[in-house]
């Protein structure tokens, strides 16, 4: 299922929603995943069932909302989608277990944990989400974030996880190039989280450009972090990076997860 959401979309004012609601995000994901996976044919056969039920439900005439009703209906029962109760229980424990950095690999002092603390309820760009990881930790965390990537199984992957975690209220998929990102003017940045794929590939000259988007979209304190070093190898100039970041409070940070990464944060004007 490819996704294609435009940046910003209901988030001009992000506030935690209920579980109940996410409950019901997630119901329907499921049953949306299910449609996707399965031939058209046997859509229509689940659509032969809704109809004999709905007859023997002695409702003589329905609309075509009551029967997609009814078939999503007999869809979560093949499903055995778990009832809210149960599915709560999960949850909290399951959200518990993506709040940690281990979880995903982080150390407790790593960049991208350190650097995002006091920004829950903002929003946050996870350029080429190749790995749902940070995404989901940073949702996890209470975080609005915006999963890009011009992949769109890729992106998918990320809105699987996070339906599974209940957090589809705090993702907004984006499937795009980095270069043809809009940010959206009512939806500010608290922070950036970009790997090195995602600039590298650029010319200077439209990476020097893109950066100075995102430092327009971004708040006063708030923060980019830019992989820089990878596995050993330089990706990205430090001193473009702070030439392009003049104004701001940079700095490097050894990071074990991905060597090194350059940390710029805005100061409040």
């Amino acid at each position: 299922m490819s996704t294609l959401t435009r940046p910003g979309d209901g988030m001009k004012a992000f506030t935690p929603k209920s579980l109940r609601y996410e409950y019901e995000l997630y119901v329907e994901q499921e049953i949306e995943y299910y449609k996707d996976s399965v031939p058209r044919s046997a859509l229509l056969r689940i659509g032969d069932e809704a109809v004999t039920s709905l007859r023997q439900q002695e409702q003589t005439s329905f609309d075509e909302i009551l029967l997609w009703a009814e078939v999503d209906r007999i869809i979560r029962n093949r499903l055995r989608v778990p009832s809210f109760t149960t599915w709560k229980r999960k949850r909290l424990r399951r959200l518990e277990e993506y709040r940690r950095p281990e979880r995903w690999g982080l150390t407790a002092d790593a960049p991208l944990v350190t650097a995002i603390q006091g920004s829950e309820h903002g929003h946050v760009l996870v350029t080429d989400a190749r790995a749902e990881g940070p995404a989901i930790f940073l949702a996890a965390n209470g975080c609005q974030v915006t999963a890009l990537n011009e992949d769109a199984e890729l992106v998918d992957r990320v809105i699987h996880v996070a339906g599974e975690a209940g957090l589809i209220s705090r993702l907004t998929p984006c499937v795009s190039a980095l270069e043809r990102f809009e940010p959206a003017p009512d939806a500010p940045l608290a922070a950036v989280v970009c790997t090195s794929e995602a600039l590298q590939r650029l010319p200077r000259h439209e990476r020097a450009r893109v950066i100075d988007v995102l430092k327009s979209a971004t708040l006063d304190g708030g923060v980019h972090l830019v992989q820089t070093i990878v596995a050993g190898q330089a990706v990205l100039s430090l001193e473009e990076l702070k030439s392009q970041y003049r104004g701001w409070a940079t700095s490097v940070i050894p990071d074990r997860n991905a060597d090194q990464v350059f940390l710029a944060r805005k100061l409040v004007a």
